[in-house]
């Protein structure tokens, strides 16, 4: 089976649109947050639950894969969607990112990346190929091509070399994947806050035209504004027919400016990681329900949230949990937060198809 993006609906005054993305396993409607499950599990949350928040895909990780049970076992387990009990919609990242985060462990050339495993001190090779190769193993939806992710302090130089390289390993990514009909490859923008950098790059990605594009390098230390500038400049450089992703993104300012910008998909580990903390997100404000004021609070976390949490617990009783160490507190949080998140993107996607999101979401649109 192919991929195809349609677009449905766009915004008279922003370049905001709302779309589907289909798949192999399903449809996308976006604009969408998507819950990262790093290891093959959205932390906390069972698949059934998963469905009940409105996910429609979810992520997982090449490189935490690959170390952990690998990517063998995933494939002899009838590939991620039956090793996970997911039916619907998967992404994998290509690992770039978590390698280039080991910073002092790991050696880069032309070839790939060698790094020594965290785990168990082993040495490892990632190359573009090898990335591509564990990729077609797990089974997802989306894989990513394998890029060199440069941090923010990086000289332009050295971002200059990071997004031609990824060019350059982009290109043999294309030529490694072997099952281009049932895994759509994105290709990765780099280049840094340098946005004639951005416009190179998105030149030569779309000249490959790929099923998809995301927008990589950013939400790695740099500030919100020039997040957001970065964003602004290349969502609408990509091409119209093709789903846009941009990658570690997921605060409500941020996804609002970046739909604005014409972003399709945002993934990010807040709503689980706050979850885990004790920490709710409600209507744009953040809870921490450890608070002594929780202790006699018998509202929901949200009056209007149909998540199995707010149906059911008070905050006195999440505050309870919390503060006893009980796994059904930081469940319950991490189940709000991830319905939270998706049912802040699927009222955007409202908002543009009633016309409403420059008005509706201005808020959250101001710089």
């Amino acid at each position: 089976m192919g991929f195809s993006f349609e677009c449905q609906a766009n915004c008279s005054h922003t370049n905001a649109r709302a779309g589907v993305f289909h798949t192999s396993h399903g449809i996308v409607e976006t604009p969408r947050f998507m819950p990262v499950g790093t290891l093959a599990t959205v932390k906390g949350i069972i698949p059934q639950q998963l469905k009940e928040a409105n996910a429609q895909m979810i992520l997982a990780n090449t490189y935490h894969l690959h170390l952990q049970p690998g990517e063998d076992i995933v494939k002899e387990a009838g590939g991620l969607h039956s090793f996970m009990a997911w039916n619907q919609p998967i992404l994998t990242d290509s690992g770039g990112f978590q390698v280039f985060s080991l910073s002092e462990m790991r050696k880069i050339s032309d070839q790939g990346v060698t790094f020594i495993s965290p785990r168990d001190g082993r040495s490892i090779e990632i190359s573009p190929e090898r990335s591509i190769q564990i990729q077609n193993a797990l089974g997802a939806d989306v894989i990513m091509a394998f890029d060199e992710c440069p941090p923010a302090d990086a000289t332009k130089e050295q971002v200059e070399a990071a997004t031609d390289r990824s060019y350059r390993w982009l290109k043999r990514c294309v030529e490694a994947h072997q099952y281009k009909e049932k895994q759509a490859l994105f290709g990765i923008v780099q280049g840094g806050i340098h946005l004639d950098l951005r416009t190179k790059a998105v030149e030569q990605l779309a000249e490959l035209n790929l099923p998809g594009y995301a927008i990589g390098g950013v939400s790695v230390g740099e500030d919100p504004e020039l997040i957001n500038a970065t964003v602004k400049h290349t969502a609408p450089l990509l091409p119209n027919n093709k789903p846009r992703y941009l990658m570690g993104v997921g605060t409500y300012r941020e996804m609002a400016q970046a739909i604005a910008s014409g972003i399709d998909l945002f993934d990010c580990v807040i709503p689980t990681r706050f979850g885990r903390h004790g920490t709710a997100l409600v209507r744009g404000e953040r809870i921490n329900i450890k608070n002594a004021k929780y202790k006699r609070d018998y509202k929901p976390l949200d009056e209007n949230c149909s998540c199995y949490a707010c149906k059911n617990f008070s905050r006195a009783y999440l505050c309870h949990m919390v503060r006893s160490q009980e796994m059904l507190g930081y469940i319950m949080l991490s189940l709000h937060n991830v319905t939270e998140l998706i049912r802040f993107t699927q009222q955007i996607r409202q908002s543009i198809f009633a016309g409403t999101f420059a008005t509706e979401f201005a808020s959250w649109l101001n710089e």
